[in-house]
């Protein structure tokens, strides 16, 4: 089989995948010949930002699939409804007829980092970030793993941060710390309960990654903040896309349980 159609005839499943690190899994596993399932809240999420909105080579993420000669189907779904979330995946299951891969991107903070410290959180905000991100990656594993089992065979990659394991001067963006953090460790015994059944569990933490969102950030962060990285520059979404690809091919397939970091040595 040649390199580019490592995966085809299978399928993968991205979410939080309309625009920026999760548009880039996407393409990316339509690359290596996979059928990709788009599932986020908004399907025209890139639409709110103008970087985002220029880098888009088709009317959707979907349509980028299908050019690549891959099939696609777009999902709208909030990945903190449980049962939102086994409808879209089982969906997914009967177009395809499988599910090989999930790549749990969606996610996102919410709150400045003066009200978001340990300490003050209000309960809305703790909740509201908690679920995306921790509840709604445990939802989505769930979901696949049920079909994975039964295949016996699947690749499941779950998303970290940076903030997991260092903490915003001040403390502030403890929920979502806190998350990532259990995110961490749901991995962990993800690929403890599943590796029987011949499948991976593996996590990703990106570092300062600059998306069409977050560039006026990183413009404004400047080059104090790049000194601070190994590499002297700020990620890009190809950057986690070749870890994805690493850990979903062949290439990674005695790789379960396990932390990689995607953020160029940063101190």
């Amino acid at each position: 089989m040649e390199l580019q159609h490592k995966l085809a005839g299978q399928c993968a499943i991205v979410t939080g995948a309309a625009r920026g690190l999760g548009r880039a899994y996407a393409l990316r596993l339509a690359s290596l010949g996979a059928d990709v399932a788009i599932l986020d809240a908004d399907l025209r999420s890139f639409e709110a930002f103008e970087q985002e909105k220029s880098a888009m080579t088709a009317d959707t993420a979907m349509a980028e699939v299908e050019a690549m000669g891959c099939r696609s189907v777009g999902i709208e779904v909030d990945v903190t409804q449980p049962d939102l979330v086994t409808a879209a995946v089982t969906q997914v299951a009967e177009t395809f007829g499988r599910v090989d891969i999930v790549v749990c991107n969606a996610g996102g903070g919410m709150g400045g980092l003066a009200e978001t410290g340990g300490s003050v959180l209000e309960d809305e905000v703790l909740d509201a970030v908690i679920r995306r991100n921790l509840y709604g990656t445990m939802y989505t594993c769930r979901a696949a793993a049920t079909i994975m089992k039964a295949q016996r065979s699947g690749r499941i990659v779950t998303t970290s941060s940076l903030a997991a394991k260092r903490p915003e001067m001040g403390g502030g963006y403890a929920h979502y710390g806190a998350a990532k953090g259990g995110i961490e460790a749901y991995t962990r015994y993800l690929a403890q309960e599943l590796g029987p059944f011949g499948i991976t569990a593996n996590c990703i933490a990106p570092g300062i990654i600059r998306t069409g969102r977050t560039a006026p950030i990183h413009d404004a962060l400047g080059s104090d903040t790049k000194s601070k990285i190994s590499l002297q520059r700020f990620g890009t979404p190809d950057d986690c896309a070749g870890v994805i690809e690493f850990l979903v091919t062949d290439l990674g397939s005695y790789v379960s349980g396990a932390l990689i970091p995607i953020d160029g040595g940063l101190f």
